[in-house]
């Protein structure tokens, strides 16, 4: 381990993900290009060494700050009208400590936290490195201005390369964005609504987290950072900010501070119409202001992100079938799919069939589709032979796809789980998802679901419970509160099992697996009347039901804990 004091410069691809979901052949030759005819030459020409690269992004140690200023300056004019890769260049001199091949350090994060402040095409350096040039180089930055980067108690005073801060500032005005063909929203960042300048650094980081934690789901389009704040301090029609960024929705908020308190309000507007979407209000007391920013962050998230797929499944109920893209066929088969009826299921098969077969790497709905015949095996209807070797076959296609985001591992890992039984290897594509997103709902009840089958049910009850806690209103609720159920039952722990089965069902009646928990639950706690009661709703929802077929099906009711369980069902009246 060596400590010394050195100049960083960080550096960054902006828009990488986007880039790469639009072309990524296009954007790995751009990439290899920049590095090998600009990057890596002029970060030798002015004596840098990279010490940390990140496909995307790169740490580099420089001698002296004017090495690094005139190598981010040079880097930056070389890029000047590039097609495709623009740049984000952060520079601070301080202490770093490099340990076996990394580096740490206060040197590294703010001249990383200085990199994510800058615009695209600009070079953002910190006081104490603007302090150590000489009168020429100095004179090229402009600003001086305070800023209180995350996760550094001090406030860093900010210069910028070039001077003029409106030139590279993103224009408002002109022609519309182009629409993407997936759902796209902007957040403009939150108003601060007192005097205190602090008040608006805290404005400002959370629209940047929540800007970063919405872009880990890929099935949503988020506008970059610098195309929002575009938008910082003007009166504006939400209906023109969305014709100027070509999203279809937009997020604004507003902070105020009353002594330690503070409220954040925030609405989900429809750009096309400027109509509401949510709105919702969070309060918290400042005496952990970063604890406070992640809370908050994740509470908007929470409750946003469920609200912004519903209203793409019912913006699609109104147009007309013809012509639709593969998103949309995923998105209309989710519809159906949530209903847990034969008939909308096999309507959820036909849609997603059809946007395989238009887009065969369409990881998402090829996990979505195996999923379909898990649902008609688990709810007990005619599943052919081939069904179970097909899904098996797209959910092995999604765990080997380069296209497969968080939600759609979650999708495979279940399937394999489910119709394999290989609880360890559904395990390593739930870590992948997590890693992906840990903000997926969906995702930590899946999981949840896998750690009842390897009957580590604490662990199961920890990610229904995240499940909850992320996603209170999410059309599939009953499925976290049904994989806490169970958990409950192998434990024992009776009387919550029948509440959180009870939950289930009354969010989603016909889904017979809530059933047989809360069924066997009574049994066991021996409210004997009540369990026969609940065998007679489950076979007007299902006449066919068997212990077979339960057995067969439920691959949670194939461990070692599940004995006492299935003995319970067949006790209160479901037949052999």
């Amino acid at each position: 381990m060596e400590r010394r004091l050195t100049a960083i410069l960080a550096a960054d691809v902006v828009g990488y993900s986007r880039l790469m979901s639009e072309d990524q052949s296009r954007t790995l030759d751009a990439l290899r290009a920049f590095r090998s005819t600009l990057f890596e030459p002029q970060v030798q020409d002015h004596r840098g060494t990279v010490v940390k690269s990140m496909g995307d992004g790169w740490i580099v140690e420089f001698p002296s700050v004017s090495d690094a200023a005139a190598c981010g300056v040079a880097i930056q004019h070389g890029l000047a009208g590039h097609e495709v890769i623009q740049l984000r260049v952060g520079i601070h001199i301080g202490d770093v400590v490099f340990d076996d091949q990394d580096v740490f350090g206060e040197g590294v994060n703010i001249a990383a936290r200085l990199e994510g402040l800058a615009e695209p095409g600009q070079v953002l350096i910190s006081d104490s490195a603007y302090q150590s040039l000489d009168g020429k180089a100095a004179g090229q930055f402009g600003g001086g201005q305070a800023h209180q980067l995350k996760n550094i108690p001090r406030a860093v005073a900010v210069w910028r390369w070039p001077s003029d801060s409106d030139a590279t500032s993103n224009e408002v005005k002109g022609e519309a964005a182009p629409a993407p063909d997936k759902p796209s929203i902007a957040v403009l960042p939150f108003d601060n609504m007192s005097s205190d300048k602090e008040q608006e650094y805290f404005a400002d980081g959370i629209t940047e987290d929540i800007i970063t934690e919405l872009s880990k789901f890929r099935w949503l389009m988020v506008i970059a950072r610098n195309s929002s704040f575009s938008f910082k301090g003007q009166s504006f029609d939400i209906r023109d900010v969305g014709q100027a960024l070509g999203v279809r929705y937009v997020l604004e908020g507003s902070i105020r501070r009353a002594g330690e308190r503070v409220r954040i309000t925030g609405q989900l507007i429809d750009a096309a119409d400027g109509s509401h979407i949510w709105a919702d209000k969070f309060d918290g007391v400042l005496s952990d202001i970063f604890e406070l920013q992640d809370k908050i962050t994740l509470d908007v998230i929470s409750a946003i992100e469920p609200t912004l797929r519903q209203a793409e499944v019912n913006r699609l109920r109104v147009k007309p079938t013809e012509d639709l893209q593969a998103y949309e066929l995923y998105l209309r088969a989710q519809s159906h799919f949530h209903l847990v009826a034969d008939e909308e299921n096999l309507e959820a098969i036909r849609l997603l069939s059809i946007a395989v077969e238009a887009d065969p790497g369409y990881a998402i709905a090829a996990g979505l589709l195996a999923w379909c015949f898990v649902q008609r095996s688990v709810q007990n209807w005619e599943l052919e032979k081939s069904n179970v070797p097909r899904a098996i076959a797209l959910a092995e296609q999604v765990l080997k796809s380069d296209r497969a985001d968080a939600m759609a591992l979650a999708y495979a890992a279940h399937v394999i789980m489910m119709f394999t039984g290989d609880n360890l290897r559904a395990k390593g594509a739930f870590d992948r998802s997590l890693a992906d997103n840990p903000n997926s709902a969906l995702a930590h009840t899946l999981c949840s679901f896998n750690y009842n089958s390897m009957m580590a049910f604490e662990s199961a009850i920890l990610h229904a419970e995240k499940a909850l806690q992320l996603s209170p209103r999410d059309t599939f609720r009953y499925s976290f509160h049904m994989s806490k159920a169970m958990s409950l039952l192998f434990l024992q722990r009776f009387d919550e099992a029948i509440e959180s089965a009870t939950a289930a069902i009354i969010d989603r009646r016909n889904f017979l697996i809530s059933h047989y928990i809360l069924i066997a639950a009574l049994e066991l706690k021996g409210e004997l009347v009540e369990a026969r009661a609940a065998v007679g709703e489950l076979k007007a929802l299902s006449p066919e039901v068997t212990m077979r077929s339960i057995r067969e099906s439920v691959r949670f009711f194939q461990n070692e804990a599940s004995e006492p369980v299935l003995q319970a069902l067949s006790q209160a009246g479901i037949p052999e």
